[in-house]
């Protein structure tokens, strides 16, 4: 009697345990069940089939298929980390596009005086005049404020882009004051060079245009960024401050570059390396989420240095109003939501580095799909 019970408490102790690890085991499948399609849906690339554009404006979207500014990232992208830290401030590279019709008087192009006085000084000639409207103001810089102002003008033959910086335009019906980048750009081409001359890099391609943040399409090519040289960008007698696409750095840059990373130089792609979600990161904003698909899927090319410790991103000047408009705050900032969402963002920036001519974007099968054609 006395063996049975015992064998009958063993028998009863031996179903509790076994229940105890069914219930682990079933709680652990129903919680591996409910959590993995919510990381992938966030891990999963952005949808740009849906309602894609079969064509394209060359003005508003603009250069080849296979521009270093259209092309994504690959499969075969070798991420490096670029080791970029936070900034106190997040800031915007303001650029001027125009779309010349041909029929405003045609008005010369002269050398800035000086990076702080730009309508003033000797009118040394860019040997080129544009038509604008007498209308047409860009301020002079001022006391704290010198910004690029890089520039393009889309001619009236519709495919010569001529590109200044610093461009101003101080008095109406004036001369327009900015050094242009040689030769012009057409604008069906590759579209590499222009006027970010710490780089040499386009002032049209890869800036943010407006609409681009405030929609609900994904942005659907590379991006820029401005570093402080002083902090990020690294210099060497073997590694002189640039890589290709660009073809130069600052003309101070063996002085003032200070940065220790050899992988992060004017011209390097930098981009989100694919394991990292808007989930992962706790992005939320939803222009910072914005940003995070396109420094993921297209990444974004170093074009100059901010002078300053402050991160900034290139973008049309319209911009600005349209994001305050649309979201209630301003892009350029120090603190807030979207400031800790961006900076968070280049903090996890890696440096692409197989952006080569023969692999732009790393090479193998893009993340997203090809430019569609340019409308005539």
């Amino acid at each position: 009697m006395f063996r049975r019970n015992r064998y009958k408490r063993y028998f009863i102790s031996l179903c509790i345990l076994l229940g105890i690890f069914g219930l682990l085991a079933c709680q652990q499948v129903s919680s591996s069940s409910s959590s993995t399609p919510q990381a992938r849906v966030e891990s999963r690339p952005v949808d740009y089939g849906h309602n894609a554009p079969t064509s394209r404006d060359k003005f508003l979207w603009p250069f080849s298929s296979e521009s270093i500014w259209n092309m994504p990232i690959g499969s075969d992208a070798q991420y490096k980390p670029a080791r970029i830290k936070s900034a106190p401030r997040l800031r915007s590279d303001e650029e001027y596009f125009f779309e010349l019709k041909g029929d405003d008087p045609r008005q010369p192009v002269y050398a800035p005086g000086s990076w702080k006085k730009r309508c003033k000084g000797k009118k040394k000639s860019m040997k080129i005049s544009l038509p604008v409207p007498d209308d047409l103001i860009i301020p002079d810089a001022e006391k704290g404020k010198t910004p690029n102002n890089a520039s393009a003008f889309l001619m009236p033959d519709g495919k010569t882009l001529v590109q200044l910086e610093p461009l101003a335009r101080c008095e109406p019906g004036g001369p327009i004051y900015g050094w242009r980048y040689f030769p012009n750009v057409d604008i069906y081409t590759a579209g590499i060079g222009g006027a970010h001359f710490g780089s040499g890099l386009s002032s049209i391609g890869g800036s943010i245009r407006e609409g681009e943040l405030v929609d609900d399409a994904p942005i659907r090519h590379a991006l820029k960024i401005n570093l402080w040289g002083k902090k990020y960008l690294y210099y060497s007698k073997r590694i002189p401050g640039y890589r290709w696409p660009a073809d130069r750095a600052d003309k101070y840059a063996a002085k003032q570059y200070g940065g220790k990373n050899p992988e992060l130089v004017q011209g390097a792609l930098l981009a989100i390396p694919p394991d990292l979600s808007v989930s992962s990161l706790g992005l939320k904003t939803q222009p910072a989420k914005k940003l995070f698909h396109a420094f993921q899927d297209y990444g974004a090319y170093v074009v100059d240095d901010t002078d300053w410790n402050a991160h900034a991103i290139p973008l049309e000047h319209s911009v600005l109003k349209e994001f305050r408009r649309t979201y209630g705050y301003s892009f350029n900032t120090s603190e807030g939501p979207f400031f800790d969402d961006v900076i968070k963002l280049f903090t996890e920036l890696s440096v692409v580095s197989n952006n080569t001519p023969e692999s732009v974007g790393g090479g193998g099968t893009p993340r997203a799909p090809l430019a569609p054609p340019i409308r005539n």
